[in-house]
């Protein structure tokens, strides 16, 4: 364990790790240790600088309109999104960080000591994690890590706003006794998320275990019809639990964080779900920044329960959100839209730059088309 107890303990997961990516699948990740049990993890290159050289480079712009989106982005290189996550453990937490992030820098089922572990912060280019000791490991620990989570859902930023931006609250989709994740949320989370009841995301993991690996079809990487059925009996009962605890509705949902384990590995499943889950609880105009640090590994996205088109949305939402960013404060919207549909849509990968375009490309379909909501 790292001195500053960062490493995470997701129990049934003993051993496993994030699945590597293919050759050329994601930007290169620089891990940096910090100090104040946090870890740094840097992408590289930021997705905005290109697309700043395709618009510098837009004659339809002009000047005055090329500083005030330089500015925008400017400032969106800077917006930070902080997260929390918490749930017992063994729900895989650890495993959810580091399928949406690519890392394996949230340390899985290594046994840390309960008693002496605190909030652990990773802190990516713009995604900052704040992953809690998991809970229903000793009374007093529960106490203690329950303390720390009020505290966290009360600080603030500079202008006086929620630090927090999201908490994922995750349960384990193999546990019938989810007692101490009841109690969490609704005497905990709940309580002390103030007036915005919509920064609670609550999601069931490892639904390829929820009848004990029955009824998971391996080969497609998804539930059969029984299972099916009982993962949303699984996701009515919670969200009755909590609306009758709490008076407050939530909307569950399941998802699988996939594993590696030597020659064994399975990809995740409904984790395009949960991503869209995330970004439309996150403020339009911080949206964006999501695209510099995901998982850019198309395999990672591509299974889910074809209830919706999950991808298509994660990649509409952060194109709108990059054109809000953009256009802020400005009268000539229109045209900035136009330049970042050229930009992205002309040259995708390049002219968008490195990150966002693999991300786009790995997570969406046909970006192009979606520019038409900017003109």
């Amino acid at each position: 364990m790292q001195p500053n107890g960062s490493m995470l303990s997701d129990s049934r997961f003993v051993n496993r790790r994030r699945m590597e990516l293919k050759p050329g699948a994601a930007a290169p990740i620089q891990l940096h240790n910090s100090h104040s049990g946090m870890d740094t993890i840097m992408i590289g290159k930021h997705f905005l600088d290109d697309l700043i050289s395709a618009i510098q480079k837009d004659a339809t712009l002009s000047e005055d309109a090329k500083a005030s989106v330089f500015r925008n982005f400017a400032k969106l290189k800077d917006t930070k999104v902080n997260i929390l996550i918490t749930g017992a453990t063994g729900c895989g937490k650890s495993s959810t960080i580091n399928a949406l992030f690519n890392t394996d820098k949230a340390k899985v089922g290594q046994g840390v000591d309960p008693e002496t572990m605190e909030i652990a912060k990773y802190e990516f280019d713009n995604i900052v994690l704040f992953d809690s000791p998991g809970l229903g490991d000793t009374e007093e620990a529960d106490k203690r890590h329950a303390k720390q989570i009020v505290a966290k859902l009360h600080e603030t930023n500079p202008i006086g706003e929620p630090l927090i931006d999201l908490v994922l609250v995750i349960l384990d989709g193999g546990s019938r006794d989810l007692g101490t994740s009841f109690e969490l949320i609704n005497k905990i989370i709940i309580p002390n998320l103030g007036e915005d009841k919509s920064r609670l995301l609550v999601a069931i993991n490892q639904a390829d275990m929820a009848m004990k690996g029955k009824n998971w079809n391996r080969e497609q990487n998804r539930p059969d019809p029984v299972l099916t059925q009982f993962l949303n009996e699984k996701v009515e009962s919670t969200q009755r639990r909590i609306k009758e605890a709490t008076g407050v509705d939530v909307e569950p949902i399941y998802y699988a964080a996939g594993y590696k384990d030597g020659d064994e590995a399975q990809n995740p499943f409904n984790l395009s779900k949960l991503l869209l889950q995330i970004l439309l609880r996150t403020r339009e105009e911080k949206r964006a920044v999501f695209a510099q640090d995901l998982n850019a590994d198309a395999e990672m996205w591509k299974d889910d329960d074809k209830q919706d088109d999950y991808r298509g949305k994660i990649e509409k939402n952060l194109l709108e959100s990059l054109f809000v960013s953009a256009s802020k404060g400005a009268d000539f919207g229109g045209k900035i839209g136009s330049s970042i549909g050229r930009a992205v849509g002309g040259e995708r990968g390049q002219a968008a730059g490195e990150a966002l375009g693999k991300v786009l490309g790995a997570i969406g379909g046909a970006i192009g088309g979606l520019f038409s909501i900017f003109s």
